[in-house]
């Protein structure tokens, strides 16, 4: 499973050669902080769409910018040993940026997966995709399921 995660001049390597044999590569992005049955929903989903899923994991630094200092619960070596461990996953790839653009345009992946929350919602995404003639499709969510609603969940415990 530890061979799943990549670096970000690796993935642009694999990608590459997988493309040229003819595989749609698709990715998802996310903190994914506690694993919870939407998420994996959401990758047997987006894997669904393509041949190659690559999951870009934000790094810590990345998640407490975008959700604050008490997060993630979980640090990134263990959310992507935890994310590799999924089947429907091919290859994590840490990004510490607030958006996955720049890894984006470096490995180019043939489409961009996002829930259905986000259709009809311009994301900095599309602008990269754009650039290369990748494109974005869509999911369903599991409604409920995220890993804010399990955090308050144990903190009124």
């Amino acid at each position: 499973m530890r061979d799943k995660i990549v670096s970000l001049e690796a993935l642009k390597e694999i990608t590459e050669k997988l493309q040229a044999e003819g595989k749609k590569i698709v990715s998802t992005s996310g903190c994914f902080d506690i694993i919870h049955a939407g998420h994996v929903t959401y990758l047997e989903q987006a894997k669904d769409k393509g041949d190659i899923l690559v999951l870009l994991l934000n790094t810590d630094a990345s998640v407490r910018g975008l959700k604050g200092p008490e997060r993630p619960i979980v640090p990134e070596n263990e959310r992507a040993i935890v994310i590799a461990g999924l089947g429907c996953v091919d290859y994590v790839c840490l990004f510490d940026e607030s958006t996955p653009c720049q890894a984006l345009s470096v490995f180019k992946p043939d489409a961009f997966i996002k829930g259905g929350d986000y259709e009809g919602v311009h994301i900095p995404e599309m602008d990269t995709l754009a650039t290369y003639g990748g494109h974005v499709e869509y999911v369903t969510l599991v409604d409920g399921c995220s890993s804010t609603n399990i955090i308050e969940k144990i903190k009124g415990l």
